[in-house]
Formats: structure tokens, C-alpha cells, sequence
């Protein structure tokens, strides 16, 4: 068989082949919700679960349960001189990124002022804090992954109104695999 004839034929052949996968390719995009396979969400701005986590004021955007327990994310919309003091984390990583405002954080000892724009990670057992400086109100979006900090943030938010018992906050914390320095 000479070359031409041979790529026609072939390529009739490779054709036929596909036609059922072109078919039923819609199938193929359209997977039924699963916890293996979470379902798509969009979150607008004033849409989420509110959480006053000892002065903390989080939105949880998404959590565990909407990702098959692979991120968590929350906005934290804080007033100047709120933060979170030295902690190391053995189960998620952090992201932060600041929307609005300065955060001052510290990362494995370094300290930096964080503007609209930026972005810091935080990697399990690495020390880190963070706190709103300025004279204005700080929009931070922070993602741990994988999830299951939420659980944490629930107790906490849960715990009675007034000023917190950090023992009762460090024995929940202590639970989630957070420690303070």
C-alpha cells in the first residue's frame, strides 16, 4: 500500500474509532456530585457562614465538606489591633492574602507589613502570626489546606461571649494541632 493511500485509510479507521467518544463526550464532563467529586460553588462578597472567632470576624467561603477536604477559605474582616498570636500549625498550610488594610505578619521569625496585593504563606509547623496595624479596617483572605480547621473555628466561635479563657482556647486549639508560642 503506498503512503497516501495508507494515511487515508488510517485516518478513516482512527475517524470511525472516535465517533462514539465525540458522541457521548458530554457524558464524560457530566459527573453526578460525589464526595469524591464535589460540586461546583460560586460565593458572592456578603455570602458565606459568619464566624466571631474571639475577635476574628471570618466569612467561611468554602469549607471541607465543599471540597472533599482539600482547602478551607474564610475572609477575615478585623478592626486595627486584632491578630493572632505566635502559633505553629501541624496539620494545614496558611495562605493569606490581604484585600484591604495593612496586616503586619510574622513567618518563621520574619516580620513584614502586608498591603492590598499581597500574599504570605505559612506552612504547617512554621511559626506564624498575624495582626490588623493601621488606623483602618483589614479584608484578609486566608486558605488552609487540606480543611478541617473549620471544626476548630466552630468551638471557638462557640466558646461564651467576653473576654476568652486562653485555657479552654488552647485545649480546643491543642486538639486541631495548633500550638502557642
Amino acid at each position: 500500500m503506498d503512503r497516501k493511500k495508507f494515511i487515508q485509510t488510517s485516518g478513516l479507521g482512527l475517524g470511525l474509532a472516535l465517533v462514539p467518544g465525540i458522541a457521548n463526550s458530554k457524558q464524560l464532563f457530566k459527573k453526578a456530585a460525589s464526595p469524591n467529586n464535589p460540586s461546583p460553588k460560586i460565593i458572592k462578597d456578603s455570602e458565606g457562614d459568619v464566624l466571631n472567632v474571639i475577635g476574628d470576624i471570618q466569612t467561611h467561603k468554602l469549607v471541607g465538606s465543599d471540597t472533599n477536604g482539600q482547602i478551607v477559605e474564610w475572609v477575615d474582616n478585623v478592626g486595627p489591633g486584632v491578630g493572632i498570636p505566635p502559633h505553629i500549625h501541624t496539620k494545614e498550610d496558611e495562605i493569606f492574602r490581604v484585600i484591604k488594610g495593612q496586616v503586619e505578619i510574622m513567618v518563621d521569625g520574619k516580620t513584614t507589613v502586608l498591603e492590598a496585593g499581597d500574599t504570605a504563606f505559612a506552612p504547617k509547623n512554621i511559626p506564624h502570626s498575624w495582626k490588623v496595624v493601621g488606623t483602618e479596617k483589614a479584608k484578609m483572605i486566608t486558605s488552609a489546606f487540606p480543611s478541617g480547621i473549620e471544626i476548630m473555628f466552630r468551638e471557638l466561635a462557640d466558646l461564651p461571649p467576653g473576654p476568652p479563657d486562653f485555657e479552654k482556647v488552647a485545649i480546643i486549639c491543642g486538639n486541631h494541632g495548633i500550638s502557642f508560642l
